[in-house]
């Protein structure tokens, strides 16, 4: 049940690791996000469709660069994955002593 969550969170911290890239290095292309990365070419490939279709980033000759939607996306991040965080610590069980009881 947590295997899928957790997978996602995986996939979600690669997906946000190649946007950063994108907004510190535009114009980059999948190569280069790989090598510095480690992440196989068809990982990067599917973050930066991810990210296109969420319209963050778009393709260019050069490489991939970020939208006008990108900034107001990181502004909002923060506070989004701190409600996250915090729906998750409340669904913490505490006391599994007790239960075994």
């Amino acid at each position: 049940m947590i295997d899928r969550l957790e997978k996602e969170v995986d996939m979600l911290e690669r997906h946000l690791q190649v946007l950063r890239m994108v907004i510190e290095n535009e114009p980059i292309g999948i190569v280069k996000m790989s090598n510095e990365t480690g992440y196989p070419h068809h990982k990067v490939r599917y973050s930066l469709r991810v990210l296109e279709e969420e319209n963050l980033i778009e393709p260019s000759s050069q490489g991939a660069i970020t939208t006008e939607q990108t900034g107001e996306f990181v502004d909002d991040l923060d506070e989004k994955i701190d409600e996250i965080i915090e729906k998750l610590e409340g669904m913490k069980i505490e006391d599994a002593a007790e239960i075994e009881g």
